[in-house]
């Protein structure tokens, strides 16, 4: 036991190994997410039971991830850094203020949506019945609860990273997904779709109590008074307003797409959002894990006003989200059929449902460099305190994304050699409810329009940051992962004679087979063209191996 507790409290002390840290764990969570998403999908199937949950999360999650999540932690750990410089008490007196402040703000505006809930939820969700719109609605007043925990873990979070404490704060997401599928196993069968929204409150309290023994460690104690009026309350909002504003852009982006997805077929809401779950595993386990690792040195390093090493240590991520991203994109388009099949595809999840949304993950895969690769120049603007730039490209994004969601469905809703083509590519002859591609089509095609703005507004920000010289790289890395399409496409063609494809076990042996042998030769092309980052494997996989001293010596 004290073993583990010396575990957790443990300071980690480079990107490098923050990152892992932050992987690893992004890659448990998203292992018991995946796990997670087959349960619903095998419960309730791709139908109008998830659409009323996935619906229902809508507004809390707004509140979390815009409010506390994203804009308040976001300038947690630059303004607490800040703080820090001069000392822990006045840094933690810094924290407890704002602590309170925001909670006192969040249970104000929770309880305003919590009253109001029934309105907003009519225009979230136009094309629901009364009954489903009611059956939201009181999904939803349950899990108002969970942003009120998520806020102050999230926040706490924030502070334990400029500490380096990745490990316990990396804990905090598995728990989260625990809480759910506890959820969904023990309290569905006696509370139905209600027992999801309790399962995700369970979750939020479990990610939130975790932290809280080693924040008091480190010498934290609440604030007993409440002052909005605080120089660091006030510089927090000063920063956070054009970041909520970003943050509110890419969560409307969800909403219109909530609304769209309402008035479609049923199960369309429910497709979106476990294709955009199972995009969102390679996002979090790549980008997010060295993004979030990154970005409190890169706040360090632009305090100390050290811009070389700020722009070195941005490249450097820079190239390993992208060496890492691209591969996994293109199995993820390759292999997307298999991939549905082998996560979702068991009890009441139909066949029409794996077509639909393999089809829809095929679309989303090939956006997630963009959604990555954005993620991290958000970061990096955040870490210069410049949230005006992310702001602002993000509402274009989502001015963007709705005018793509509409096009899109006009197309699709009629005979034209657009969905023609969009169809037969996608192998959907004479499956219904496929005027749900146009979401995740639009959502793709606005984020690499928001990464391309991005990307040219960190080149006029930081000149440090040679931009050019990770465009070549960028095609460096294309060229590899056009020898892993080819690869990994002839291997899933080939062991198509050689496996039992009704089988799990066939599918998950030729998902398995056709990913090596594509990784195979996206590494032994990024070896012939000299890509730096397929060192860092090379390194690591010789440090496994044991070492011969005596056959050192005889050469």
């Amino acid at each position: 036991m004290r073993m583990i507790k010396k575990l957790l409290h443990l300071e980690t002390k480079t990107i490098n190994s923050a990152a892992v840290i932050l992987a690893a764990s992004s890659f448990v969570s998203g292992l018991l997410g995946l796990f997670r998403d087959r349960l619903l999908a095998s419960s309730f199937g791709a139908g109008k039971e998830l659409d009323i949950y996935y619906t229902a999360f809508r507004i809390p999650d707004f509140i979390s991830m815009v409010l506390i999540v994203g804009s308040i932690s976001a300038a947690v750990i630059p303004l607490f850094s800040k703080h820090l410089v001069k000392s822990k008490e006045e840094a933690f007196r810094f924290f407890g203020n704002l602590l309170n402040a925001f909670l006192f703000l969040l249970v104000i505006l929770s309880i305003f949506l919590i009253t109001f809930a029934p309105q907003i939820l009519k225009i979230i969700a136009p094309g629901f019945s009364e009954e489903d719109l009611g059956k939201t609605v009181d999904l939803t007043r349950i899990m108002f609860l969970s942003p009120l925990l998520l806020g102050i873990s999230n926040m706490i979070s924030g502070v334990l990273r400029v500490f380096k404490r990745f490990i316990i704060t990396s804990l905090s997401p598995i728990l989260y997904n625990l809480g759910i599928i506890i959820g969904i196993l023990a309290f569905v069968p006696f509370w139905g779709l209600s027992g999801l929204a309790w399962g995700v409150v369970l979750g939020a309290f479990l990610h939130f109590i975790i932290q809280i023994p080693i924040l008091f460690k480190l010498g934290f104690s609440p604030a007993k008074s409440l002052r909005f009026l605080d120089p660091g309350v006030i510089e927090t909002v000063k920063l956070t307003l054009p970041r909520t504003l970003g943050l509110a852009a890419t969560q409307i982006n969800l909403i219109v797409i909530t609304a769209i997805g309402s008035t479609l077929s049923a199960g369309s809401i429910a497709v979106f959002n476990l294709a955009n779950n199972l995009q969102g595993l390679i996002v979090t386990f790549i980008a997010s894990s060295f993004s979030v690792a990154a970005f409190p040195f890169l706040s360090l390093y632009f305090s100390e006003n050290n811009r070389k090493k700020f722009s070195e240590e941005f490249s450097s991520i820079f190239k390993k989200i992208l060496f890492y991203i691209i591969p996994a994109s293109l199995l993820m388009f390759i292999l997307r059929a298999q991939i549905v099949r082998i996560v979702l595809g068991s009890g009441r999840f139909s066949w029409s449902d794996t077509q639909l949304t393999a089809a829809s993950l095929g679309i989303f895969s090939l956006g997630i460099f963009a959604f990555g690769l954005s993620l991290l120049i958000s970061k990096t603007f955040y870490a210069l305190h410049n949230t005006r730039i992310p702001a602002l490209v993000a509402v274009f994004s989502i001015l963007l994304n709705a005018a793509f969601s509409f096009l899109f469905i006009w197309l699709m809703k009629t005979e034209n050699i657009f969905s023609r083509e969009v169809i037969s590519f996608l192998d959907l002859r004479g499956v219904e409810g496929v005027l749900v591609l146009a979401l995740p089509l639009a959502l793709s095609i606005s984020g690499i329009i928001q990464f391309i703005l991005l990307l040219f507004f960190i080149d006029l920000k930081c000149k440090e940051i040679e931009v050019k010289a990770l465009i070549r790289f960028s095609f460096k890395v294309i060229l590899a992962g056009v020898a892993l399409s080819v690869v990994a496409l002839t291997a899933r063609i080939f062991s198509v004679g050689l496996l039992d494809m009704k089988t799990f076990w066939g599918v998950f042996l030729q998902t398995l087979s056709s990913a090596v042998a594509g990784s195979a030769a996206y590494i032994l092309f990024s070896f012939f063209l000299k890509i730096g980052e397929v060192a860092a494997i090379k390194d690591f996989v010789f440090s496994k191996l044991p070492k011969n001293k005596n056959l050192s010596q005889d050469y």
